[in-house]
């Protein structure tokens, strides 16, 4: 698994082209203020563990990445562009779903982009020192 997360002042998404054909609706356009935003790509290898020890990895960096940049909100945003390698997209959306419930659990906000939908970005994101941390786990 492969991560970039970004703490941004703004993140912003419109959903523009669908690129998986069984993708629900995407909803409407939505802003989000105050957030760490996470580029995560799942791997094929992660398929050899089980959903649960890869979201659960997943969710401790988003945590400590948010404390770092004191914020309670985490945007989750399947990006298939931190490797060669991809996971299914079954198994994807399972640890996003995984992951969201827990953070949530522990009190985040946490919103998910779009899942398979390609979508025009907004980012104002500050150039501080931990506003951008980028992970193998």
């Amino acid at each position: 698994m492969k991560v970039l997360v970004l703490y941004v002042n703004s993140f912003a998404y419109e959903a523009k082209i669908k690129n998986l054909e069984d993708a629900p609706p995407p909803g409407e356009a939505s802003e989000i203020k105050d957030a760490i935003v996470a580029f995560i790509q799942i791997e094929e290898t992660d398929e050899e563990k089980d959903v649960l020890s890869r979201e659960k990895k997943l969710v401790n960096h988003l945590k400590w990445t948010a404390r770092k940049n004191e914020t309670q909100r985490v945007v989750l945003h399947s990006f298939a562009h931190l490797s060669e390698s991809k996971a299914s997209s079954t198994f994807t959306k399972d640890i996003f779903d995984a992951a969201q419930k827990r953070l949530e659990n522990a009190g985040y906000e946490v919103s998910q982009t779009p899942f398979g939908y390609f979508l025009d970005l907004k980012i104002d994101a500050p150039g501080s020192s931990l506003a951008r941390i980028w992970a193998s786990l």
